[in-house]
């Protein structure tokens, strides 16, 4: 059977031409301003998608929900952000990418304002989602605008420049999210984008108006939007849903499975079957690197986006964390990254991806499997070794993966190809949240039963702990109350070892599917579009 190649699939309408096409660089001044405000509105998008972890136990308490409900508050962005995506590329054809850029920017500001202001769960997570709809089209818009900025010799510079916004922005998240909610209030965890959103949309309709992209009017898939609006939304809200209506007991879980289901197999057959418009282009899974490359990016980085969401909610509601403490503690991931990233980004077309993906499934794999012997006596430095060896993973998890995704691929391919993978990457972040918060909570009620299976008038150890409680004032009712949050705190510590255990494992399983792959040095197009994968 004869290998598919790129060639042998259907050129796609090529992306609109970037200002570079039709403008000559910036110079002087115009040029640092413009790199500033273009990684300003980087920032503040990037920063949004780590900001609120720490923040959730407080948004909580403040609304009256359950941690698990909070979670929604993250998953709503991610989703909506990921839905976005496939649209850009018409957006800017449509109305520019200048006007389009800019207007996004201040949409941003605006539903981080309502973000603020929410009052109620639903509510927010409305405000999140237009939140994460608008924030679609800001970093494939500013990476173009930067690289119509400078000249062709300077692109790489000017990326690395760029790519550490994206970098720094994980790591200032957890940090800032924590110092806010602690010494101000949760909603300033938004209210701080207004400033900085206002700034860089200002400067860059300014700076780029007269370098607007070519305006043309093309037809969309709105049947194909439709439909993965609806598959994908179905998907997570019974994602999210799931255990709060104990699962396939609740004929309102049934329905989204099934709406979920429906919609995902009329969407495979709109899109692959004579549509000369595909919002998504699926074809490209027919091409082995770009089909293992964006499956082991989408389940590595779900796992792993799943797990940055677990441990602050581990931490603050059962080590004793504050906010800021569970900031501090986490922030450290991305320290490795920013260093180790251009130092990949400088080799990566000396070396096969394949090996540094490894490198980065290993890491995972080895910080992951560390964490199992988390305990509840563990002090803030051992909490904290596996989260920055875990940044080392991440400096050899996006770049190479990416590169090996859109190699081999012909140039009107990767815009496509890098929009669908990213598509895919946010996507299994979201869902990776919901299924770990939902498992973690899964085993803790089965360690909580376990557990308490120990305390009974046989158990010495048992009888005399009560008995001690008891003769320091507590009624028997405080006595029952205390026992069972110490069972809850040793119940949740053991479930979050779990969730640990199996994300090790994932990751170690991965290394097989990425050496799947060819053999791939570099690629089109996959040096620039790695910098927009974080």
């Amino acid at each position: 059977m004869t290998a598919i190649t790129a060639e042998d699939i259907p050129a796609s309408p090529a992306p609109p031409p970037a200002p570079s096409a039709a403008y000559a660089p910036l110079t002087g001044a115009a040029k640092i301003v413009g790199t500033i405000s273009l990684a300003l509105a980087t920032f503040m998008n990037v920063l949004d998608t780590s900001i609120a972890n720490v923040s959730l136990s407080s948004i909580a308490g403040d609304l009256g929900v359950s941690s698990s409900q909070a979670t929604w508050v993250i998953t709503s962005f991610a989703v909506a952000n990921a839905i976005a995506l496939p649209l850009t590329g018409w957006l800017s054809q449509r109305f520019g990418a200048v006007k389009l850029f800019t207007v996004s920017v201040l949409l941003f500001v605006l539903s981080s304002w309502l973000c603020g202001l929410a009052t109620s769960l639903p509510m927010l997570i409305a405000f999140r989602v237009l939140q994460g709809f608008v924030a679609g089209p800001m970093i494939p818009l500013s990476q173009a605008l930067l690289l119509s900025s400078y000249p062709k010799a300077q692109a790489g510079m000017a990326l690395a420049v760029w790519s550490v916004t994206t970098l720094v922005a994980p790591v200032m998240g957890p940090m800032l999210g924590g110092w806010i909610t602690d010494n101000i209030a949760w909603p300033w965890i938004f209210y701080i984008n207004i400033p900085v959103g206002f700034l860089a949309a200002y400067v860059t309709w300014m700076i780029f108006k007269n370098r607007e992209t070519p305006i043309r009017k093309l037809p969309i898939d709105g049947v194909g939007l439709a439909l993965l609006v609806l598959w994908v939304g179905s998907l997570q809200i019974m994602l999210d849903k799931g255990k709060e209506l104990d699962w396939f007991n609740s004929g309102f879980i049934i329905a989204l499975a099934s709406v979920a289901a429906v919609a995902f197999a009329c969407f495979l057959v709109w899109e692959l079957v004579d549509n000369d418009h595909p919002v998504v282009d699926l074809r490209l899974f027919k091409i082995r690197n770009f089909w293992t490359g964006a499956l082991t990016l989408a389940l590595g980085y779900g796992v792993f986006f799943g797990n940055v969401v677990l441990m602050p909610l581990w931490l603050q509601q059962y080590m004793g964390y504050t906010a800021t403490d569970a900031g501090l503690l986490t922030a450290p991931v991305g320290l490795f990254a920013i260093l180790l990233s251009p130092l990949v980004g400088k080799y990566i077309s000396k070396v096969d991806p394949r090996l540094f993906a490894t490198a980065a499934f290993m890491i995972f794999g080895a910080a992951l499997y560390w964490r199992t012997f988390y305990n509840t006596q563990a002090s803030f430095g051992y909490l904290v070794r596996p989260i920055i060896l875990q940044g080392a993973a991440m400096a050899f998890f996006f770049i190479p993966l990416v590169t090996l995704t859109l190699s081999g691929l012909p140039p009107d391919r990767v815009a496509a190809a890098s929009g669908l993978s990213n598509f895919a990457r946010i996507t299994a972040g979201a869902f990776g949240t919901s299924i770990a918060t939902t498992m973690w909570e899964d085993r803790a009620i089965l360690h909580h039963a376990q557990l308490s299976e120990a305390i009974n008038n046989g158990s010495t150890s048992a009888t005399q702990y009560m008995q001690g409680l008891q003769s320091s004032g507590l009624s028997p009712d405080q006595t029952m109350a205390a026992i069972n949050r110490t069972i809850d705190v040793q119940a949740y510590m053991l479930g979050a070892n779990d969730i640990f255990y199996a994300s090790a494992i994932l990751f170690f399983l991965l290394i097989g599917v990425v050496w799947i792959a060819r053999p791939a040095k570099g690629g089109g197009g996959g040096a620039e579009a790695a910098a927009g994968a974080h």
